[in-house]
């Protein structure tokens, strides 16, 4: 028989393993999947948003024309609607080249917050192209309508994310900058500004820094499938940066239903990777500022890129959406 001890001891013993059982239920959590997300990406809306950008009212999104500002305005809207905040109080950033006037568009997203390990992960894309050329328009819809659809869409995606619960590390700075196709003036213009403190954490009210960015990844000319790395594969993606960025991409797509064929550099060659990642574009800038900065692009289409044949029918949308999914995920995984 029992002592009242014994069975003291015994009720002590189950009443605190029902407890530590209800403690670690309740914290157990469910993680979202970013599959969730995938839905809101659809060839029909990638394929409108491509033309909505490369109609002619938009004149081709020259620096400092009328169909440039038409095209920042959308931006804008699109970083509102999406929720997100603006940087300094502001959305936009205004600066010159020469007697032109270009406008860089930023929208923050916030990450978890910690005042040890406070960092940034910058996505970006320029929405410039060359206007008019000999009389006739350049749409710019691989160079770049594509880049600004594939941010916009991430934007969506992380946002749809968030809202069922997903939580993130880095804070996120979506840049549509301006003037690429002028030197790049439009990153130069924001990292001078980021280097001079000039732009204010909307939560803690801190100037960011340039060394508590963690990545800035740009996404130029995502669309066309007209210059393969390897022949009869129409379905591929060159990412261009860090070595350590490569394993998170291969991993996301080895999924049956992407299995891009994945290149680390340009067509196989030193001097164009070099070229691509150090010495033109806006990734050029963030590289030679000394940020980390991961270059994602179809490579540049000899039968259109610049040229009026950049048009929205020249895009291969199927290709495209699967590339817009493939960095979503894989940015999940650096953020």
């Amino acid at each position: 028989m029992k002592t009242i001890s014994n069975i003291f001891s015994t009720i002590v013993i189950i009443l605190t393993a029902s407890f530590v059982s209800s403690a670690q239920t309740k914290d157990v959590k469910m993680v979202p999947s970013g599959r969730n997300a995938e839905k809101l990406v659809t060839v029909e809306r990638l394929q409108e948003t491509i033309e909505y950008l490369t109609d002619t009212t938009f004149g081709g999104r020259a620096l400092g024309s009328k169909g440039a500002t038409e095209a920042a305005f959308w931006i804008g809207r699109s970083f509102k609607n999406a929720g997100l905040m603006p940087i300094s109080g502001k959305y936009v950033q205004s600066f010159q080249v020469g007697d032109l006037t270009g406008h860089n568009i930023m929208g923050f997203m916030p990450g978890t917050r910690s005042a040890r390990n406070e960092t940034y992960v910058i996505v970006c894309a320029h929405y410039d192209s060359y206007g008019v050329l000999g009389g006739k328009i350049l749409p710019g819809a691989d160079s770049n309508a594509s880049g600004v659809v594939e941010m916009t869409n991430i934007m969506d995606k992380l946002k749809y994310m968030k809202e069922l619960g997903r939580v993130y590390g880095s804070n996120i700075i979506f840049l549509a900058t301006d003037g690429k196709e002028k030197n790049a003036a439009g990153a130069e213009a924001f990292v001078a500004k980021l280097n001079e403190g000039g732009f204010i954490d909307p939560i803690n009210q801190k100037p960011i820094e340039a060394r508590q960015i963690k990545n800035t990844v740009v996404l130029d000319i995502l669309g066309a499938t007209l210059e393969p790395i390897h022949k009869g594969r129409k379905d591929y993606l060159i990412m261009l940066g860090a070595a350590g960025d490569r394993y998170d991409l291969t991993s996301v797509n080895s999924r049956d239903d992407l299995s891009l064929d994945l290149g680390f550099d340009y067509y196989g060659s030193k001097w164009g990777t070099d070229m691509f990642r150090y010495k033109v574009g806006d990734q050029r800038v963030f590289t030679q500022n000394g940020m980390p900065c991961t270059l994602m692009t179809s490579g540049i289409t000899r039968e259109t890129t610049n040229k009026p044949e950049d048009d929205w029918e020249s895009l291969n949308y199927e290709v495209f959406r699967k590339r817009v999914i493939l960095i979503f995920h894989w940015l999940t995984k650096i953020l």
